[in-house]
């Protein structure tokens, strides 16, 4: 049993730690008692408590188990045997299932007790295998007849999600629905468990955030109170790996050392042409991600979007290459040649635009085919794209044309 004081210390530590990944999370509970690192656990949605159970060591995660209750420890096991980012991950075992046959005033006698247990939104009406018949909303359980039984107030075939579903797939069918409530059913259409809307969704919001840093090559498990010693674990390796694609892009302008020599207004432009494709680039990449968060992206509709992408940075870059065009030729007029400078200028900022364009739609979708998490890093990778092709364009076609 826990005193009162464990009671509030649990409340303070759920305040604490709602917004930190399970690393920042097991951090902050592991100098804390066992009874209240079990109330704690048990607050947070199954996939948040198992994941934060992990970073323990194995010693103390028995005796933290022993303290939880065991419809929660149930749970945990249940939902252990899906795959990660799985409906099956955020279930809650079923509550208030009842027989079709059950009268009225049985059912609401046994509500009373549940309620006091955990929230109960629907009450769900199986067959004797389990299998999901239909849900009764409340409304339709206060307003029925003493005489009725479930079966005659409840709505037939009921829409679930599948537990192996991806949390991807199960929130583009919530979004649909907005559905407080959804039951879990299994291949053969048995109830084995439920999931909240607000879960579903607040588990889709923690992905979204963390594939803004997962970009950038910072890991999701990285927070502002991580410590440095471990910020550098993470963020280094990454930053190595830039190093190396940086002298990529940087051994392609030293390749044409000879023309920027002769034709010195071409530096001036090589960071404006860098620039602007690179930020074509990102446009692409954040767009794409953002479809494959929220299950929009399937593998039939993959040509479809690089061909998009293509076509707006041939459209963007024909714009902003018709103003740096303008630009390069007044800049350049103690060159021999302007004009040729500014159509050199034009036709390098299509290109790299197009270029850039399709490099970031088929960056995540050539990690995602790899089986590699398709936000991880891919920044990095886009970037030594764009600034490959774009100087490489630029001063290539500057060699050819004018030397």
């Amino acid at each position: 049993m826990t005193s009162v004081s464990d009671d509030v210390r649990a409340k303070e530590l759920q305040v604490e730690i709602s917004q930190s990944g399970p690393a920042s999370a097991a951090k902050k509970l592991a100098s804390e008692p066992d009874p209240v690192v079990s109330q704690v656990l048990e607050k947070m949605i199954a996939p948040h408590a198992l994941q934060t159970l992990e970073e323990f060591p194995a010693e103390r995660r028995e005796p933290i188990l022993s303290l939880v209750s065991e419809t929660r420890r149930r749970q945990w096991e249940v939902n252990q045997t899906f795959p990660q980012d799985s409906v099956g991950r955020l279930m809650e075992l079923p509550a208030g299932v009842f027989a079709p046959e059950t009268p009225i005033v049985d059912a609401i006698e046994t509500l009373r007790e549940i309620v006091k247990k955990t929230f109960v939104t629907y009450l769900y009406v199986v067959d004797p295998e389990g299998k999901l018949l239909g849900l009764v909303v409340m409304r339709e359980l206060v307003l029925a007849d003493r005489s009725q039984t479930l079966a005659d107030v409840m709505l037939g075939n009921p829409y679930y999600l599948e537990p192996e579903m991806m949390l991807q797939d199960a929130m583009k069918e919530a979004v649909q629905r907005h559905f407080p409530v959804y039951p879990v059913c299994d291949a053969g259409g048995r109830l084995v468990g439920l999931v909240r809307g607000d879960d579903l969704f607040e588990q889709n919001v923690y992905q979204l955030i963390v594939q803004a840093g997962s970009m950038v090559g910072v890991e999701k498990e990285e927070r502002l109170g991580t410590g440095w010693p471990r910020a550098l674990r993470l963020r280094n390796p990454w930053l190595l790996v830039n190093l190396l694609t940086a002298f990529v892009a940087g051994a392609v302008v030293g390749l044409f050392e000879g023309t920027i020599e002769k034709v010195t207004a071409l530096a001036a432009f090589l960071p404006v042409l860098a620039g602007q494709s690179g930020n074509t680039g990102c446009q692409a990449l954040a767009v794409t991600l953002r479809g494959m968060a929220l299950g929009e992206l399937s593998e039939h509709k993959a040509i479809t979007i690089v061909a998009k992408e293509a076509f707006l940075g041939l459209l963007n870059g024909a714009v902003v290459g018709v103003l740096a065009g303008g630009a390069m030729y007044f800049f350049a007029q103690d060159q021999s040649d302007p004009m040729m400078l500014a159509m050199i200028v034009l036709a390098a900022m299509i290109g790299s635009c197009v270029a850039s364009g399709v490099a970031g739609a088929l960056v995540p979708i050539g990690l995602k085919r790899l089986g590699a998490d398709p936000a991880t890093a891919s920044s990095i990778f886009l970037t030594t794209a764009t600034d490959v092709v774009s100087m490489g364009l630029l001063l290539g076609l500057a060699t050819l044309l004018l030397l």
